[in-house]
């Protein structure tokens, strides 16, 4: 992360919370929070994705499955104050997809996830005025005959954005959503060890490269601070110019 571009001060005294923010996209924009000065609270929900998060004065991290929504009621209960939230956790199983129990398991992570979270930390965000920033994905926008439940689910998030920014814009809570480009992380490994593909999709890419995940934080740290006041129900992609070709 190239902490220069951030401002230690920028989010003082504010705590967000990242789900799937051990790893890749989210953990990128937990550690972005972070060096801007809010106490960041991530979660993970295998155990050996949260045992190497030792708890500091500005991160800790919990273990927690968005398909459970007394979990996660639990977890936000215990906080004194929420001001931000990051829903990153994310499922894609690819092929499997078009198997009808895959395809709700992907949906129940990827956007039902999101709403429980989203609703169950209303109460805390509206003492404040806070914000909630929703993972989505270029597959927001087309179709991914690799990955139906995936584009399906990231599809209904821009949706539920809309919407959650609509129905909570009076208790001063703002609501957007990211949509990364391709992203070299561990979630699309498959993809970029087809090296055909990972080259085509650099071929298209405007900026001729694939995104990295630092690419993403520095978005959602403007989405998440006052500098983005009256930013509410927008989608941002963050892709490299991928969906402008």
């Amino acid at each position: 992360m190239n902490s220069a571009v951030f401002s230690p001060n920028l989010l003082s005294g504010k705590h967000a919370l990242v789900t799937g923010g051990t790893s890749g996209i989210g953990e990128a924009i937990a550690r972005a929070l972070a060096a801007c000065g809010a106490t960041v609270t991530v979660t993970g929900h295998r155990p050996a994705s949260v045992s190497g998060w030792p708890a500091t004065s500005d991160m800790n991290a919990a273990l927690l499955d968005v398909r459970d929504d007394a979990a996660i009621r639990r977890l936000i209960a215990g906080f004194s104050r929420l001001d931000i939230v990051v829903n990153s956790a994310g499922l894609v199983e690819r092929a499997q997809e078009y198997e009808p129990e895959s395809f709700a398991r992907v949906v129940d992570v990827n956007l039902n996830g999101s709403m429980r979270v989203a609703v169950a930390a209303h109460d805390l965000l509206a003492k404040q005025g806070g914000s909630i920033v929703n993972i989505a994905s270029m597959l927001s926008f087309f179709g991914g005959a690799h990955a139906p439940a995936y584009s399906a689910s990231k599809g209904g998030v821009v949706q539920l954005t809309k919407s959650l920014a609509i129905k909570y814009a009076p208790d001063n809570i703002r609501v957007n959503a990211i949509a990364p480009g391709w992203i070299a992380t561990k979630f699309n490994q498959v993809v970029q060890d087809d090296k055909a593909r990972y080259e085509a999709i650099k071929a298209r890419t405007p900026m001729a490269r694939w995104g990295r995940p630092d690419d993403i934080a520095g978005s959602a740290v403007f989405l998440c601070s006052g500098a983005a006041a009256f930013v509410t129900g927008v989608t941002l992609p963050v892709d490299g110019g991928y969906l402008a070709v």
